[in-house]
């Protein structure tokens, strides 16, 4: 689906989608809980689809070997990957667009030294063994998407293990949101000194009440129209949230020249839509890791930009934009990226002519309703 955008301001209120990180967490969690039914509001969207198709495969499966649908969701993956050897023994993975080219080896230096068979073959993973207690040695500034699977999985061994995490963990908040939620469902897990974990074994998720907050990654989308010069009104986000991405709200107000990204990596996108249109150079560092998301998001977001007319520059780990005062009418490569196709639209609105998005539904991979909202909020945004 491609999309034309008449350049107009966007004007309303909007409360953002609930969070798709902590909808990933809570699902699993509920799931292992043996208790959906107090979940509420979910994510709707892909990914989490994803999530769900994949729990009620490895509840579902009976005698036979799971095989476990993840379409285009990292956190799917790697979330199930240590699940999936404990619950079942394994399963085989399958993946979509980029996912399987995602680095994976911070779990397949854990199975070589574990005895774990795996096999990567193509969009397909194939794993087979299984976890005991122990000392679970990974890095931290590859994803800690491995730690969050790790800390999903170990509580149900018959014995305990500690994680060691044998470089700075980056992305540091989405583990505390993974400690937050498996505290709600009853686990018990100790955060030590020098990027230690201590998990318990024969834990037993219990069944609660658990609400999704809306997600701040979403909200800072509408924060960079803002920062463009629209005028909507965001309601229901907690300034207190476990959501490391609510520091777009403090960029928003204090538009920092360096922005370091390795702990706000899916913030790229809304940041660079606001630095193309700020005074001066911004410069986005500790960034290697967007090379390897539903897209090179370094080299996708800067492609768009310079659609726009924005000068930038792109380095292995690192985009330095250079703001202009004027963007041009173009065409933008959604590159399969959600991210990088509301980032466009929020551009657009801003945009010297009409702005066509080619690939626009991959919205659907987080958020469904933005261009509904977007409408909503007086955008014009006319599918071709």
């Amino acid at each position: 689906m491609d999309i034309r955008v008449t350049p107009h301001a966007l004007t309303g209120r909007v409360t953002p989608p609930p969070s798709k990180s902590l909808s990933h967490r809570a699902l699993i969690a509920a799931y292992l809980s043996r208790s959906v039914e107090g979940l509420s509001n979910l994510a709707d969207s892909r990914d989490i689809a994803a999530t769900r198709r994949c729990m009620e495969a490895l509840f579902n499966v009976g005698d036979g070997f799971p095989v476990l649908d993840c379409g285009e969701s990292g956190s799917t993956l790697r979330f199930l990957i240590p699940l999936a050897l404990v619950l079942r023994g394994g399963a085989r993975f399958v993946g979509h667009g980029r996912l399987m080219e995602r680095p994976q080896e911070p779990y397949f230096n854990i199975f070589r030294e574990k005895g774990v068979h795996f096999e990567l073959t193509g969009r397909e993973l194939t794993v087979m063994g299984l976890l005991s207690p122990g000392t679970y040695e990974l890095p931290g500034n590859v994803s800690s998407q491995f730690v969050t699977g790790l800390l999903y999985a170990l509580p149900l061994l018959p014995g305990d293990s500690e994680i060691v995490v044998t470089s700075p963990l980056e992305s540091r908040e989405y583990v505390t949101m993974t400690v937050d939620v498996l505290k709600k469902y009853g686990i018990s897990v100790e955060s030590l000194v020098s990027e230690r974990f201590s998990v318990p074994g024969k834990q037993r998720y219990l069944p609660c009440d658990y609400t999704v907050e809306p997600d701040w990654s979403q909200a800072g989308f509408w924060l960079a129209a803002n920062y463009l010069g629209g005028r909507v009104e965001l309601s229901g986000l907690d300034p207190n949230s476990p959501q490391g991405d609510r520091v777009i709200a403090d960029h928003f107000a204090d538009f920092p020249t360096v922005i370091d990204l390795a702990q706000i990596p899916d913030l790229l996108p809304p940041l660079a839509a606001m630095a193309a249109l700020r005074p001066g150079v911004t410069r986005f560092v500790n960034a290697a890791r967007l090379r390897m998301k539903e897209s090179d998001r370094i080299a996708s977001t800067a492609a768009m930009l310079r659609a726009f007319g924005v000068a930038c520059e792109e380095g292995p780990d690192r985009l330095t934009v250079s703001g202009t005062d004027r963007l041009r009418s173009c065409t933008v490569d959604g590159a399969n990226d959600h991210r990088i196709v509301m980032a466009a639209a929020i551009l657009a609105t801003r945009a010297g002519g009409p702005v066509t998005i080619l690939g626009a539904e991959a919205v659907n991979k987080s958020y469904p309703t933005f261009f509904e909202e977007y409408r909503r909020l007086g955008g014009i945004a006319d599918v071709l």
